[in-house]
């Protein structure tokens, strides 16, 4: 038999720069820079959806998303520097649809005939759940209960649930290129060649600018490409959907975004609770820890870390809590979660440094602050272009996920059935309950009790969670001693701990000598 040219590796070599390892200052703000017109596919698109439906002009479509990118920038900054400490973008969360669908559709809000008032109350309302829910994820975070948790988990258990991370999405891939496939497709095309083709090819110095800045070019060719379509009349008779993919007016972001805009907490007003209201919000802050932790093990395996341990995952767990708290204190109109396609940014430009994040959270805070027109500029970017970069970067996750099998012995049926299954079922199951669900008939599960409904129907329509589920069940109930090392177990075992790897401390740490005062466990 000849010799295996490819033995497993505990961390990824085909990177320039590690999670500690930083690019010279021009290239970092560049980068940066990536990251932030990135972030602002999810930042634009979720007060797009959300705002009208609860009764939001353009104008309040336009501060909303300020004040999302503004805690965003925060969110980022802690979660880099006191978190987990990867190099991981925390913006918005499409986990939190269902349950804010669930709150602005409720019969009191719904009976307010001033179109005005009711957003304001439905904001407030959106707030009051998002700041008890938030409770939820700090206790299970800080009381380290998710690290006790993710002792179950083994590298046959996080494969599918990273991998589903990623595969997950496709929704928001190819269905939403094609609905501009005129200028979905060249920006497809384009990002490949450029990434796999001409990854070499460096016209200036020894920078591969193709590789290292990829969205910044594809992105500028594209845009000025659609402003021209846009501005020549080629959408002016088209369908309302294809006019609003297409075009690169229609988000009215621009004209209505204010120069100069400081969000500040409790903007909307005081908050208001109802019991629930809050019950179907933490449906969405289970599921958004699930998909966190998923893209945590992704983004330290793309920064060439190890593993974050339990005690680092509960502390990231626990600070991404208090993100969802500035988002019911601030009203972002929507929770935290890591934003998965940043994460695939660290492999495509192979740049894993933490200082490019903390930079990207510093143009999130400076655009929604000092520059609104600025920023409400770069979000009229079409949808087609971000889900474009989409099929490429939730596909790398997704491949990174996969890539924790190399540890396992997948010539054992047990390992294959596990995998097969809970990669299956990850993505027919919630396909099954995107099918039935409506966003007045609250879905599949449809009791009298709307929060029931909301929690049922976000949970089983997470691919991660759902993934989750069956991965980590039957990795735990299915031969379990007999397979240990068919699980990776004799690999993962070590990273449990904080203090069962060396590595640990150099990428985990906490800056300022904190770790005196919070030592980890």
């Amino acid at each position: 038999m000849a010799e295996i040219s490819h033995p497993p590796m505990e961390q990824l070599q085909d990177l320039e720069y590690c999670i500690d390892s930083n690019p010279p200052w021009p290239e970092t703000v560049l980068l940066a820079f990536q990251n932030y017109i990135l972030m602002l596919g999810s930042s634009a698109f979720i007060p797009a959806l959300l705002v009208p439906a609860m009764g939001g002009t353009d104008g309040d479509k336009a501060r909303v998303m300020q004040t999302l990118l503004f805690v965003a920038g925060i969110k980022t900054l802690v979660q880099s520097l006191f978190g987990t400490r990867l190099p991981a973008v925390v913006g918005g969360s499409f986990a939190y649809v269902i349950p804010i669908a669930y709150i602005i559709n409720d019969s009191s809000l719904q009976k307010i005939s001033n179109d005005h008032e009711r957003f304001i109350h439905t904001m407030r309302a959106i707030q009051g759940a998002l700041i008890v829910a938030s409770s939820i994820q700090i206790i299970l975070g800080y009381s380290q209960v998710w690290g006790l948790f993710s002792r179950f988990f083994s590298p046959l258990g996080m494969a599918p649930v990273v991998g589903l991370v990623g595969l997950g999405m496709f929704q928001r891939g190819f269905p939403q290129l094609g609905n501009c496939i005129e200028i979905g497709l060249p920006m497809l095309l384009l990002v490949i060649g450029l990434t796999q083709y001409l990854k070499h090819v460096r016209p200036f110095k020894d920078v591969p600018i193709f590789e290292r800045f990829p969205i910044l070019i594809c992105v500028t060719f594209v845009w000025i490409y659609a402003i021209i379509l846009t501005a020549s009349g080629a959408y002016r008779h088209k369908p309302s959907l294809t006019q609003l993919s297409c075009r690169t007016d229609k988000a009215n972001l621009i004209s209505t975004a204010p120069w100069f805009k400081f969000p500040y907490p409790l903007q909307w007003g005081p908050p208001t609770f109802a019991v629930g209201h809050s019950f179907a919000m933490m449906s969405a802050v289970l599921v958004s820890m699930v998909e966190s932790t998923g893209a945590y093990m992704a983004a330290s395996r793309l920064a060439i870390a190890t593993p974050p341990p339990a005690y680092v995952l509960s502390r990231g767990i626990g600070w991404q809590g208090i993100g969802v708290l500035l988002d019911g204190l601030f009203g972002t109109g929507t929770g935290s979660t890591v934003l998965v396609e940043n994460v695939g940014l660290l492999g495509l430009t192979r740049v894993g440094s933490r200082r490019v994040v903390q930079v990207s959270a510093g143009f999130m805070i400076f655009f929604s602050i000092l520059a609104g027109k600025f920023g409400a500029v770069f979000a009229s970017i079409p949808v087609p272009i971000y889900a474009a970069l989409h099929c490429v970067l939730f596909g790398l996750v997704a491949a990174v996920g996969l890539s924790f099998l190399q540890f396992t012995n997948m010539n054992s049926m047990r390992n294959l059935t596990i995998t097969g299954l809970s990669l299956f079922l990850g993505i027919s199951i919630p396909q099954f309950f995107v099918h039935y669900w409506d966003a007045r008939h609250y879905g599949l599960v449809h009791t009298d009790a709307g929060w029931f409904n909301a929690f049922l129907n976000t949970v089983f329509m997470s691919p991660a969670t759902v993934g989750l589920i069956i991965a980590v069940f039957m990795d735990n109930t299915v031969e379990v001693e007999m397979s240990k090392k068919d699980r990776g177990m004799p690999w993962w075992v070590k990273f449990r701990n904080f203090r069962g790897d060396n590595r640990n401390e150099e990428f985990y740490n906490l800056p300022f000598n904190l770790n005196r005062f919070f030592p980890p466990t």
